[in-house]
């Protein structure tokens, strides 16, 4: 989860924000059983297959699905394409026509979930790359955009505008700065979110509504539970309580009066991250206009693996997409039927639906700096990479006087902390931080963080503990960076023009360490398991290097020609429905949009 207690990094599915569920379930109560165990089997090359993969789904499950209230409008999600799917296993996934339980054995055969929370995908032999997954709806060829920053912003007469953000405080900050903006050009905003983050709100000058779910809870989860699969049973139902208490809530902070004023909201148009898991649906209910934004990739492509995947085939790069989103569809899909018919009064989703149905039919925003990330060449018109979004937190920062007088005693420190991950050995971790620290003669700011880093025996002159303090001004302060790759917290050092070593914890960290070791901003990513002495000196070593930062220079200067806030709005403005168009949600049929940061998702920044 977003690892930025006051950072001024963006959201962070950096690393997982609200956690993706661990298996699909029969039990509607809610207590999920251990995902099943039909799986353990070893295939043809000796891989033991985990016996973590989803369990066959009962026939009276499916007919139950089926069966509703003769007047609830057919789902939008069932409508999908009669193609041919014979020779993909990625268009087999996603076809109606197949039942459940063959789908689910194809799963069991490409894909298997591994200890660290990532879905490891086998492609299939003879899976071409330009079939991988590739569509009627994939773009092939596609124009380079008009840049986001060189366009004006269209004008839209004021609407009622609600931002359902799930996760933690580094999820929760760029949404804040985003929903400033659109507040600038007259337009009235509601963030809902935990309650954890009411104040924060309010003291932004937006309006607060409460979600469900505790931000420390689904962080304490995903970090024991590597953002994938519960370690027991005992661990399904504090994570489907969680989840389902998000869901529920989405109806409610979209048309219901501010609880504190009273004051009436009907919601015009929908922003959120994936980690809402029943957003889009929601969407569909009231038949506004849904606008999904997220920090860490989501939407097939042919040029990277799903950043919660681990597949070394290019082949099979879009592939790993689609069996991402079948895995979480069926770890909550009994959720999200419910809440249709019970609270939306929608048709129930009887298929297993794909991304490649109409996916695309939803605009989706992607807040990283196409500088480190180019947008894809295959994702279309309506996919946007509109740069990270920062909440300017510096300029009304005033530091305390030791902070000020240490710095001023010495070089400029190297930053180390984990926000609000939970570190598993706190003790031994800030040991290994000193001495590392001492072995290579630099100075120290150790970021306590919810993790309780910073226990020291003695005090020692060249560490400073530190609570809470803005990333947009401490980062300036820091000669380098060491922290979990969050999103948020990942685009706070790149600004600061730091080199950065990055502790992926689960999710999509490990992709954003990737990231900037592959621009040589840093050091190879230092799994939170394979912490050690050795390791962090050679980092830190590595990170002195005067080519280094000169490579953090160059980028940090690219990114200042970037305004992500003004981006994001203007890409949310262009591709709201005219009035001449229907007025009635794109249709809802990926699973990138009930997803859960899987990591994600419990993404952390």
């Amino acid at each position: 989860m977003a690892a930025e207690e006051s950072g001024s990094g963006v959201a962070g599915a950096g690393g997982g924000e609200a956690p993706a569920p661990s298996a699909p379930n029969g039990d509607r109560s809610g207590n999920s059983p251990p995902a099943a165990e039909s799986s353990s089997a070893v295939d043809d090359r000796g891989l033991h297959r985990a016996s973590t993969m989803p369990g066959v789904i009962k026939n009276d499950e499916i007919t139950n699905e089926t069966v509703g209230p003769s007047n609830l409008e057919r789902s939008r999600t069932e409508r999908r394409r009669q193609n041919n799917p014979a020779d993909d296993p990625a268009k087999q996934l996603f076809d109606e026509r197949i039942p459940i339980k063959k789908k689910l054995k194809m799963l069991n055969r490409i894909a298997t979930v591994k200890d660290d929370g990532t879905v490891v995908v086998d492609v299939p032999s003879g899976l071409e790359p330009a079939t991988a997954g590739g569509t009627e709806d994939a773009y092939t060829e596609v124009p380079v955009d008009e840049s986001l920053d060189g366009a004006d912003i269209p004008y839209r007469p004021p609407m009622q505008i609600v931002i359902l953000i799930v996760g933690t405080r580094g999820d929760v900050q760029p949404f804040v700065a985003i929903g400033k903006r659109l507040q600038d050009y007259g337009h009235r905003v509601r963030l809902a979110t935990h309650a954890n983050f009411k104040e924060f709100v309010l003291t932004a000058g937006l309006e607060f509504y409460p979600l469900g779910g505790d931000p420390k809870i689904l962080a304490e989860y995903m970090v024991k539970n590597k953002g994938f699969l519960p370690s027991g049973p005992s661990e399904i139902a504090i994570q489907r309580k969680q989840i389902k208490e998000i869901i529920f809530s989405l109806l409610p902070a979209c048309k219901d009066a501010d609880p504190d004023t009273g004051i009436p909201f009907k919601v015009d148009a929908i922003i959120a991250n994936p980690p809402a898991y029943g957003h889009t649906h929601v969407a569909e209910a009231l038949k506004v206009p849904i606008h999904i934004f997220f920090t860490m990739p989501w939407t097939p492509t042919s040029e990277f693996p799903h950043p919660l995947s681990r597949v070394k085939q290019s082949a099979g790069y879009r592939l790993s997409y689609q069996i991402v989103d079948s895995m979480i569809w069926l770890g909550i899909r009994d959720m999200i039927n419910e809440f249709r018919k019970k609270k939306l009064k929608l048709r129930p989703v009887t298929y297993l639906s794909g991304a490649q149905g109409s996916g695309n039919d939803i605009p989706h925003g992607y807040i990283w700096s196409p500088h480190l990330v180019p947008k894809p060449k295959d994702w279309g018109p309506k996919i946007d990479v509109v740069g990270f979004c920062f909440l300017d937190l510096a300029s009304n920062y005033v530091p305390p006087e030791s902070l000020v007088k240490w710095l001023e005693a010495g070089d400029k420190p190297i930053y180390i902390g984990f926000g609000s991950l939970p570190v598993q050995e706190p003790q031994k971790m800030t040991e290994i931080i000193v001495k590392a620290l001492e072995m290579t003669g630099q100075r120290g700011i150790i970021n306590k963080g919810w993790g309780g880093l910073g226990t020291l025996a003695e005090p020692k002159d060249f560490v400073y503990l530190l609570d809470n303090c803005p990333h947009d001004w401490l980062f300036l302060q820091c000669k380098a960076v060491v922290h979990h790759g969050g999103a948020g917290t990942t685009a706070a050092g790149l600004k600061a023009a730091c080199p950065t070593t990055i502790v992926p914890f689960f999710g999509d960290q490990p992709f954003w360490g990737d990231r900037v070791h592959a621009r040589g901003l840093g050091p190879p990513p230092i799994p939170v398991d394979q912490f050690g002495l050795q390791k962090l000196v050679d980092a830190i070593n590595f990170m002195m290097e005067p080519t280094v930062k000169e490579k953090a220079v160059e980028l940090a200067k690219a990114m200042e020609s970037e305004d992500g806030v003004t981006g994001a709005v203007r890409a949310f403005l262009r591709h709201l429905p005219s009035k001449t168009e229907e007025q009635s949600p794109p249709q809802s049929s990926s699973f990138l949009e009930f997803l859960g940061p899987v990591s994600r998702c419990m993404g952390c920044s």
